[in-house]
């Protein structure tokens, strides 16, 4: 900060201790300590301000650019029941329908099927998926059951 070398440091010291004198030169330490704890605490604080001063400025230009762009999408949608991104339109008032719960279906169990059928992930044909058809397993005849011996 100051760039004092090791040749103004011993400089210093020297003539400290000709000035203050060897027996009150730890007091004299102390005290410069003590001065040097304020001084940095001071300096602390102020450094601290100084960011929040910053911090609430950047709250200030967020805020702004926020009511700009609320301004920006109102001017846009002035009802708020335009869908936004060519979405449908929202009809206030419109009830909202509820899905089909598993009792109304006809056949729960064929629906669920065929929505696990649709999810099913699909083999590529290069690596041996086909369109509909699953390989049979195992791909021969199966081996001849080994012949029973009588124990008589």
């Amino acid at each position: 900060m100051f760039d004092i070398g090791a040749a103004e440091l011993l400089l210093i010291v020297v003539v400290a201790i000709i000035v203050i004198g060897p027996k009150e030169m730890p007091r004299a330490m102390r005290t410069a300590g003590r001065w040097i704890g304020k001084l940095r605490r001071m300096s602390a604080h102020f450094r601290s301000g100084i960011d929040e001063m910053v911090r609430q400025a950047e709250i200030e230009d967020m805020e702004k650019k926020w009511a700009d762009r609320n301004a920006e999408i109102m001017a846009k949608y002035p009802t708020g029941s335009e869908g936004a991104g060519g979405g449908p339109e929202i009809h206030p008032g419109a009830e909202m329908q509820p899905l089909a719960s598993a009792q109304e279906v006809p056949d729960a169990d064929a629906a669920a099927e065929a929505a696990i059928k649709r999810a099913a992930p699909k083999k590529a044909p290069e690596h041996g998926g086909h369109d509909d058809a699953e390989p049979g397993l195992p791909l021969g005849d199966p081996p001849p059951p080994p012949p029973v011996k009588d124990a008589d």
